[in-house]
């Protein structure tokens, strides 16, 4: 019940104090931005020039640990079908090679993942530290007093998402 009270007051501070922000902001003249930070980070130049970077970058692994897996496929097949008419040392001798070179394949594709991960996380911190300066020069620029990111509801006509885009794009 005390969680509840004090959850409560905590609610009707925020109301008031929205309250005193939008009746003030109404008396000067307040202007609201709006950046939609996904699109940004999904659709503009910059975005796609990492995404690029990232898939020049990983290709030939991601081409290598593909035709590792068809190897290894091969090789489960070939040891399917031949199994009924080779020595038991042999096959058993098979299945440790094709047992090792799936381990190796687990590690290889481990790594990469890593990798990957890795490299993308530096590419969106590289792409969210751009945006926000950008988005901070416009503010300035422009004389924004807030700049959102993210909500439920924003009225087109405060989205400036495109103009950050178009400035990113320079």
């Amino acid at each position: 019940m005390k969680h509840f009270a004090i959850s409560t007051l905590l609610q009707l501070t925020i109301a008031t104090s929205c309250m005193v922000f939008v009746s003030s902001a109404s008396a000067q003249e307040t202007k609201i931005g709006y950046v939609s930070t996904e699109r940004v980070m999904r659709e503009s130049a910059p975005a796609k020039a990492a995404e690029a970077r990232l898939d020049a970058e990983f290709s030939q692994r991601r081409k290598d640990l593909h035709d590792f897996t068809l190897k290894i496929k091969a090789m489960a097949e070939k040891l399917d079908k031949d199994s009924t008419v080779i020595p038991e040392s042999d096959r058993i001798k098979r299945q440790r090679e094709l047992s090792d070179m799936d381990q190796d394949f687990q590690r290889k594709q481990r790594a990469y993942s890593e990798d990957l991960s890795q490299r993308s996380r530096e590419e969106i911190a590289k792409l969210n530290d751009l945006a926000t300066k950008t988005i901070k020069q416009i503010a300035e620029t422009d004389k924004f007093d807030v700049i959102i990111q993210d909500a439920v509801y924003i009225n087109p006509r405060i989205d400036i998402t495109e103009k950050v885009m178009k400035a990113l794009a320079k």
